[in-house]
Parts: C-alpha cells; structure tokens; sequence
C-alpha cells in the first residue's frame, strides 16, 4: 500500500504540485516527486534504502501541514485542509506503523 500512496502523491505532486514544492521552489518540488518514486520502486523490490527513502518523503510531505497548523490551528476543521493532508498523512502512518518497520526489518535487504 506505502508504494502504491508514494506512485499517487508523485503524480498528484506533478499534476498538481506540492506543499513541499510551495515551500521549497521547483527544485524542492522535483527533488519530492523523485525521491516519492524512487522511494516506491525501493520498498516494491523490498530494499531498506526505499522504506528509509520513504519515511523520509512522507515527513517532508507531513511537515508543511504541522507548519500550517502552528499558525492557525483552526485550519484543522477546513475541509480542503483535511484533504490536502488525508495522503501524506496516511502514508507516514502506515510507514511508522509497528507492523511496517518490523516487516521492513525482518525481509528488507
């Protein structure tokens, strides 16, 4: 599931554009959307350089929301926020979760 949300938020990332990119310029923007796919071939051929790649993707998607949310925490109840933050934020949590870094652990090479 982590490869296929990190493929999704690279082609939103470039049809789109991204917080990372808003944040960061374009540079910032096609650093994420190659880190997101390479990260995804990674954990799909079962490589801990593509589950750290990925992690590492994820908090830099999960970050700009935090930083919006430190300024006005009332974003919370906006429903574009909400949905601009469903992805990123599901993909770290499923990336973090327990059951992920101990399967990652045991059969990633």
């Amino acid at each position: 599931m982590a490869t296929f949300l990190l493929y999704f938020n690279a082609v939103f990332a470039l049809l789109f554009g991204s917080l990372v990119g808003s944040i960061l310029g374009p540079v910032g923007a096609i650093v994420a959307i190659v880190g997101a796919v390479a990260a995804g071939f990674g954990i799909a051929n079962e490589k801990k350089w593509g589950y750290i790649l990925g992690v590492i993707v994820a908090g830099l998607d999960v970050l700009p929301l935090i930083w919006i949310l430190s300024i006005n925490l009332g974003a919370i109840f906006s429903v574009q926020f909400l949905l601009t933050a469903l992805f990123p934020v599901a993909l770290f949590a499923l990336l973090v979760h327990p059951m992920s870094r101990e399967y990652q652990k045991i059969w990633f090479s």
